[in-house]
């Protein structure tokens, strides 16, 4: 009997974690599954397949983190997605290199360390009266700020934390509040759902632990799917699953927010058939090594 390593976190409370709806349909193809955290003492000699799905505290633990991919890279587990592009994935950097392919991103400064006259130079470039500060290296929106050019004394955390942390600057994007985020799920390539995160009342985050909500989106707009594929065909390599996050442009545009590799939440509860999609298509891949 085969076996399968979902890697999550070990305290799992205030998450939405929904990993468990692919158990059964895996266990039905014949594998033994367990959820494991991944900073938990584990000899992964003794999974066939390790697949990265809810570590979701890894970016405040970096170098632990990537410590245990190398561990489970040199076993004989085979690791999903693939180490080479989850070190990739991990430093936002690959988003410029994806944009040198012709995928639209929000307008991005990157900076080293943060200052105040950035911060203003970032309003005036941007012509904004609200911008969003971010690290390049993180998850959850941790480290998340939405300044108002009116109101520089709120600027001072921003810059405190970013003192020798090296983040991005964008111009606050409208339609986040105002529509939502779009998510688009990729198994093996291939479309498998969408959906469209929205923000909690008096918040600006999307994800559900900041009391965002989630719409599933059956027939997504055409200019929406094409940005989707025009990113995943940006790729330097095929993962096999990804999440692409895009946003409505002031020009009717979806420019990309995030292209997520590592850990992303794949929301199998939107769509009921996408957990036996995934476990088919592990199996299947496990089959065709």
């Amino acid at each position: 009997m085969p076996s399968c390593a979902f890697l999550s976190i070990a305290n799992t409370e205030g998450w939405f974690i929904d990993d468990d709806l692919v158990h059964p349909f895996l266990k039905s193809l014949g594998w033994e599954i367990k959820n494991i955290p991944w900073n938990q003492d584990t000899n992964w000699e003794t999974f066939d397949l390790v697949v990265i799905r809810s570590p979701w505290d890894y970016q405040q633990h970096l170098e632990e983190f990537i410590k245990v991919l190398e561990k489970i890279e040199k076993s004989r587990a085979v690791l999903l997605n693939p180490f080479d592009i989850v070190k990739w994935n991990i430093h936002k950097n690959y988003l410029f290199e994806l944009e040198e392919k012709g995928v639209e991103l929000v307008p991005t400064i990157r900076f080293s360390t943060l200052s105040a006259a950035q911060l203003e130079e970032a309003f005036n470039q941007f012509e904004s009266q609200e911008i969003i500060v971010k690290p390049l290296v993180g998850a959850n929106a941790d480290d998340t700020f939405r300044l108002q050019k009116s109101v520089p004394t709120d600027w001072e955390k921003a810059i405190k934390v970013f003192q020798f942390k090296e983040g991005m600057i964008q111009p606050f994007m409208d339609a986040i509040v105002e529509e939502g985020e779009f998510s688009l799920m990729y198994f093996q390539g291939h479309l498998s759902h969408s959906i469209l995160k929205t923000v909690g009342a008096g918040d600006f985050r999307v994800q559900e632990e900041h009391g965002g909500g989630v719409i599933a989106i059956e027939s997504p707009e055409s200019s929406i799917l094409a940005a989707g594929e025009k990113a995943m065909a940006a790729l330097p390599q095929k993962p096999f699953y990804a999440r692409v996050d895009l946003v409505r442009t002031p020009k009717n545009t979806f420019a990309l927010m995030e292209l997520e590799l590592i850990e992303p939440c794949l929301y199998f509860r939107f769509d009921r058939h996408s957990p036996e999609r995934f476990a088919n298509l592990l199996d299947e891949y496990w089959k065709n090594l």
